[in-house]
């Protein structure tokens, strides 16, 4: 857990979803692989061969950008899929059910957060996924609102997702804090926006944050 630039007020938190407020290893595989396999189905090779052209663009965005992520969008982007295309497939494809369930101890972590701050969700998947995300979870009632990939067409760590939640919210940016598990994706550019942010690896260090004060 780091945290970056805290503000001395802080009005609103903006949460990433995945890998930030549950882990779940074969959860996060599935919501890639279910797309790199429609992807193949698409272009009529492998599974095996369209996970390559993934991994080895993952390589080169990191080697070309001294080890930064690209977001599984942007790769498709780049493969010519439109995003409308990746936000139709996660919309369909992607089952968040049938791996999440209720977390009595994030419920209860969520549930004082909303006592102090606004609470709104910035997500690279649509917002239909975002809230059945939530909803599996047992937390959807705490968020005023999600942010997805639907809603500006375009994924974190580009601003507008950002700058909609800030919106949203009706708050500075000045006033908010991002919080999710990439620093790359999450962090690094509400900071440039004037949020702070928090880098964190699953719930479990969000429990930390309430119980050490930190917000």
């Amino acid at each position: 857990m780091n945290c970056f630039n805290l503000p001395e007020t802080i009005s609103a938190l903006i949460f990433d979803i995945d890998n930030t407020l549950y882990t779940n290893e074969a959860y996060a595989f599935e919501q890639v692989d279910v797309q790199v396999r429609e992807f193949a189905r698409l272009r009529g090779i492998s599974a095996d061969e369209a996970r390559r052209m993934v991994s080895d663009e993952r390589k080169a965005w990191a080697a070309e950008h001294d080890g930064q992520q690209i977001t599984l969008a942007n790769i498709m982007l780049k493969f010519g899929i439109p995003v409308s295309q990746s936000i139709a497939w996660r919309s369909e494809l992607i089952q968040p059910e049938a791996f999440l369930k209720t977390d009595e101890h994030l419920v209860a972590v969520m549930r004082q957060l909303s006592e102090r701050y606004q609470i709104i969700a910035v997500t690279n998947n649509p917002v239909k996924t975002g809230r059945r995300n939530l909803a599996a979870l047992g937390i959807e009632g705490f968020f005023r609102d999600v942010v997805g990939l639907d809603t500006c067409g375009i994924s974190k760590p580009a601003p507008e997702p950002f700058l909609k939640a800030v919106e949203l919210l009706g708050v500075p940016a000045s006033a908010c804090v991002s919080i999710g598990d990439r620093y790359a994706v999450d962090i690094a550019t509400p900071l440039t926006l004037g949020m702070g942010g928090i880098l964190v690896s699953g719930p479990d260090e969000l429990i930390k944050l309430t119980q050490t004060g930190l917000i």
